[in-house]
């Protein structure tokens, strides 16, 4: 378990381009939410969720926190994350990158020396919704939202950062596929039409509107 890091998912994205919850998208037996709670909870001693409608995940047994900036995007979530976290830092990810590489979270997390964020660098650049955030961060968070400045990469620009570069990563996870996220229904059919190709599964689960 890694100490003093408390895993922290965010699911609170209105899934406008999906048109359903991505977080509740079935995955080779499970929601992605269920598959990325597994994942964390098989590193992190605690795990958060910050979501503005609990009740959809009274299944996962773990603290449900909601925006204290409510309608401000994931900055507003990891903020959220951060205030209510027992640990000085937080791993966040977002809910719809369901292929998170439990190397590639330790490895970021080994990198933790007194910095505010540890972030790494996929094959499209910086990736903040799968990195680790420090409570010393809040403050410049909280200025940023109080002006209505919702860019995490922007607001961290500010901040003790450490990239873990491209080049790192690839060596953990070659295809970047930790960052693989889901957007629209069309994402969601490709991924699974190419992941069922490689776990030889029969069919594409359809879409649900949970």
């Amino acid at each position: 378990m890694c100490a003093g890091v408390t895993g922290v998912i965010l699911a609170g994205g209105n899934s406008s381009r999906m048109k359903s919850n991505k977080a509740l998208l079935p995955f080779q037996g499970e929601l992605f939410i269920e598959r990325i709670y597994r994942q964390l909870a098989s590193i992190f001693p605690d795990i958060l969720l910050v979501t503005n409608k609990p009740e959809l995940y009274d299944f996962l047994p773990c603290t449900k926190v909601a925006d204290i900036y409510p309608g401000m995007g994931s900055l507003a979530g990891i903020h959220a994350g951060l205030c209510i976290s027992k640990t000085p830092y937080i791993f966040v990810v977002a809910c719809d990158m369901p292929l998170v590489n439990t190397s590639l979270i330790r490895r970021l997390v080994s990198a933790v020396h007194g910095q505010d964020v540890v972030m790494p660098e996929g094959s499209g650049g910086l990736e903040p919704l799968h990195a680790v955030y420090g409570k010393e961060a809040l403050p410049a968070m909280e200025e940023s939202l109080s002006k209505g400045k919702v860019k995490i990469v922007e607001c961290c620009e500010r901040l003790r950062s450490t990239i873990l570069t491209r080049d790192v990563v690839a060596g953990i996870d070659p295809a970047f596929l930790s960052f693989r996220n889901i957007n629209t229904p069309e994402d969601y059919f490709t991924f699974r039409e190419e992941t069922d190709s490689d776990q030889n599964e029969e069919t594409v689960a359809p879409l649900k509107n949970y």
